[in-house]
């Protein structure tokens, strides 16, 4: 299967083998052109369906409801990105979105220029970088709405090194773009995430929260549930199926009323935001990457999605739709 990119005409999406295929109006695609199609989960149960966006997200809002749209994307190296040329400006042409939130674009502080005016009409730019490590980790938000303050980390130092949090505070509500720790190859820092930082940033959110509802977004690191993941006996040692860091989510976030946005509108469905290497083409992937709401909020949640043909990093794009 060749490898999907977006390119600038509109609703059209372009393989490296050639072909051309429209985003959402092919008819008849095999499950080898659309992977995600195919329901992979070694233990699945009855009910669960495999997420197709095509015939599983609600109709759009009317053009005179009150709307954000967020997309939410671990680009696993922004400059990749950029090179093959247009395509963030394919992509906000595609799908709208208001803002856009990015993990892992392993920038330096000093590359951030290059990138002000990635996507023309979004002018409201805004980037964290790693300090302690070099072209590692790293956030990212591109707006073409104001926010009325923006926040770089969560106010300590210890977990402020390695730019992993931006907060964008709108009307209604604070928006939290967040890349988690992974723990780690022999999990070394499985200890630091789930004793440290877990917690440390929940109270910031829950912080937040006490002036206003909260939305974080972001690749974080953990598939929360065995729906989640294609294989769960075969992880539950692996970086991000732990007993350690499921435990962490559900008390700093699950017990603290913050609402998988997807998992609430989609409660059987089989998704993922992440695959491993050559583990696409296949559909066995994992489901990392979150918008979770402050209940208060959680009732104007129109949709949240994935969006998996689009296939330039090893994560897919998230998104979220919220009536104002």
């Amino acid at each position: 299967m060749g490898v999907f990119v977006l390119f600038t005409c509109s609703d059209v999406l372009f393989c490296t083998d050639g072909c051309m295929h429209s985003f959402w109006n092919q008819a008849k695609m095999t499950s080898k052109q659309e992977p995600w199609t195919r329901l992979s989960h070694s233990k699945k149960l009855p009910g669960w369906v495999a997420y197709n966006p095509k015939t599983m997200r609600p109709p759009p809002l009317s053009g005179d409801t009150k709307q954000m749209k967020i997309l939410s994307w671990n680009v696993n190296g922004l400059r990749n990105i950029v090179q093959s040329g247009g395509f963030f400006s394919a992509l906000a042409q595609r799908e709208n979105f208001d803002v856009l939130c990015l993990q892992e674009t392993h920038l330096k502080e000093g590359d951030v220029k290059d990138f002000m005016n990635l996507i023309p009409g979004y002018e409201y730019n805004y980037w964290s970088c790693s300090v302690a490590r070099l072209d590692y980790s790293g956030t990212g938000v591109i707006s073409r709405v104001k926010p009325i303050s923006v926040q770089y980390g969560i106010g300590i130092a210890e977990h402020d090194q390695e730019g992993r949090v931006i907060t964008l505070e709108f009307e209604n509500f604070y928006l939290v773009n967040a890349y988690v720790p992974n723990s780690g190859r022999g999990l070394r820092r499985l200890v630091y995430r789930v004793d440290n930082w877990d917690p440390s940033f929940a109270d910031f959110v829950e912080k937040l929260e006490s002036f206003k509802p909260v939305i974080v977004c972001g690749d974080l690191n953990c598939a929360r549930q065995s729906i989640d993941i294609h294989n769960p006996p075969a992880k539950t040692e692996d970086a991000g199926f732990t007993e350690e860091e499921r435990e962490s989510f559900q008390i700093n976030f699950d017990m603290r009323g913050f609402v998988d946005t997807f998992r609430k509108q989609h409660p059987k469905a089989v998704g993922y935001t992440f695959w491993g290497e050559n583990q696409r083409r296949n559909n066995k992937g994992w489901r990392l990457d979150y918008f979770l709401a402050s209940g208060s909020i959680i009732d104007r949640v129109h949709d949240s999605y994935i969006l998996p043909d689009v296939t330039s990093s090893d994560h897919s794009p998230i998104g979220l739709v919220l009536k104002l």
